[in-house]
């Protein structure tokens, strides 16, 4: 099909961009690659007044080293998020969630920062960026303000960027000291949507787990922390017994839905076998 007709804007820098929005009119879609977005428009389930293309921001594109944390830009490809070599060194668990999305095109097109704003619980890259304890930066007409992972996601689809606002880039902190990570993904078939996936991090120290941080795919409205196995795991051996224990509390505190792929039930089983699964590899098991 062929979306409805729109005013197209392509700015070139950020302050650019704001502007833009703030003269799009009622209904303005920023599209930072398009992969969410193009489809929905060529659907008529969305019809805009006005585009704004971030594609040519240069300055929201690529990563650098600031001292303790990777400062991501939103425009950076997936593509570029694999092969960046400060992000292999310091955030691989970024590029192992990386590789499972999509297929080889839309890595090509598709954004870090598009797919953390797009908000899909569904989605690979949000839990990571909760497992890491990442920092949005959000620029808009007042200046630029952070916030915590934690606090960017709201609700399905939902984040905290207001009428207005950007994500511009993503603070990644370095892991210090012996730390593990590994995402665990269930979809059924490859290239596809999780039907359930888990982002762990793990921190050793004289055989115990001193830390684990561990982001939960597609188990509610929202990515979700898996606080009750992480609360477990503090301290615990770095055993199989001990992590399979603290696995089977992976689903507390989440509320995954019944839909065509998986039933609610079936989704908190597959929560604390890739839980269990995730945990053990990042501890080195």
């Amino acid at each position: 099909m062929i979306p409805a007709a729109f005013a197209y804007a392509r700015p070139t820098t950020v302050e650019e961009a704001l502007q833009a929005i703030a003269d799009g009119g009622e209904d303005v879609k920023v599209m930072a690659g398009g992969q969410s977005l193009i489809p929905v428009m060529r659907l008529r389930m969305a019809a805009p007044e006005t585009v704004v293309d971030l594609v040519s921001v240069s300055e929201m594109r690529g990563v650098r080293d600031d001292g303790d944390a990777l400062v991501v830009g939103a425009m950076t490809t997936h593509h570029d998020v694999l092969v960046d070599p400060l992000i292999a060194e310091h955030a691989p668990l970024l590029v192992q969630a990386t590789e499972t999305v999509a297929d080889r095109q839309v890595r090509a097109r598709g954004t870090f920062g598009g797919a953390l704003a797009h908000a899909d619980p569904a989605g690979d890259l949000a839990a990571v960026a909760l497992a890491l304890d990442a920092e949005m930066v959000i620029a808009g007409s007042g200046g630029r303000r952070t916030v915590p992972a934690a606090d960017f996601f709201v609700d399905y689809l939902t984040t905290c960027l207001e009428e207005g606002e950007l994500l511009v880039e993503v603070r990644i902190p370095k892991l210090r000291g012996e730390w593990g990570v590994r995402y665990e993904k269930f979809n059924r078939v490859a290239q596809a949507w999780s039907i359930v996936a888990v982002a762990a991090a793990v921190r050793r120290e004289n055989g115990h787990i001193a830390e684990a941080r561990i982001g939960l795919t597609n188990m509610g409205s929202t990515p979700l922390r898996a606080q009750a196995t992480e609360a477990a795991l503090a301290g615990a051996d770095a055993s199989a017994a001990a992590i399979a224990a603290a696995a089977e509390r992976a689903a507390e505190g989440t509320s995954p839905t019944s839909d065509l792929n998986a039933q609610a039930d079936y989704r908190e089983h597959l929560a604390r076998v890739l839980t269990r699964r995730a945990v053990s590899a990042a501890a080195g098991l």
